[in-house]
């Protein structure tokens, strides 16, 4: 019966005694966690832009088909300065003629179109393309997106930037009572998806969805505009010792 209560007594013993050395062996009793952060605004030249362009018919005249558009468009693009590296196709699409439709033709030719999306590198590219596109075979025109060809170092500098910014905080911090700023413990790096943001809106909106007539007349009132900067912002939290 004895053995029986000495066995757990003897083992609550060697517990507590085990915890005991586990606490006395952290490496760094007195810690501080900051955050540090940076952030930059960039200038795109990566931006996106999807053309869509129809086949159309004027009264009295020949259908413009889409090989033909296609083939103005491509000679459009390189008389801009755009490579054909920076040109992909987004989408085939197939529409009624309105016209016929409104006059009840049995027989209706479906009229083709085609949307490219191009990267373009500056405003002013994108004025030398808009000038020269046709009015009545351009749809649809959509900035979709801007971005920037040093984006990835761009995000490591502001990664530094944002440390170093933590480690100046836990110094002036740490010197207010009296301690000293220790090694680094713990870097929790940024999450990339909520700091990174780029921006659809460019040219303060002015030209996001132009169709048709709109494409030449918007020309007047863009030209020497910049597009609107990529904020870039990252915030690092950081585990100090204490010395």
């Amino acid at each position: 019966m004895k053995k029986v209560i000495l066995f757990p007594v003897l083992l609550l013993l060697a517990t507590a005694t085990w915890s005991q050395v586990l606490v006395e062996k952290d490496p760094y009793p007195k810690k501080i966690t900051v955050s540090g952060s940076a952030e930059m605004d960039i200038v795109p030249d990566e931006i996106y832009v999807n053309i869509e362009l129809r086949e159309y018919q004027k009264k009295g005249e020949e259908k413009k088909d889409i090989e033909s558009l296609k083939t103005q468009f491509l000679g459009y693009c390189k008389q801009a300065g755009i490579p054909d590296s920076a040109i992909s196709i987004v989408e085939f699409t197939g529409v009624s003629n309105y016209y016929q439709l409104k006059k009840k033709k049995k027989k209706q030719d479906l009229f083709a179109g085609i949307t490219y999306q191009v990267k373009i590198k500056s405003s002013s590219i994108l004025d030398a393309l808009i000038e020269k596109l046709d009015d009545e075979a351009t749809y649809d025109f959509d900035i979709v997106s801007t971005s920037h060809s040093k984006m990835t170092e761009f995000r490591k500098q502001l990664k530094m930037l944002a440390i170093k910014a933590a480690k100046d905080k836990g110094i002036y911090l740490t010197e207010a009572i009296n301690e000293q700023l220790g090694d680094a413990i713990t870097i929790n790096e940024p999450d990339e998806r909520n700091y990174y943001t780029t921006s659809s809106n460019s040219r303060s909106n002015t030209m996001n969805t132009i169709s048709q007539a709109r494409v030449s007349s918007i020309i007047e009132n863009t030209t020497d505009i910049a597009f609107k900067k990529i904020k870039l912002r990252y915030e690092v939290i950081v585990i100090f010792a204490l010395k």
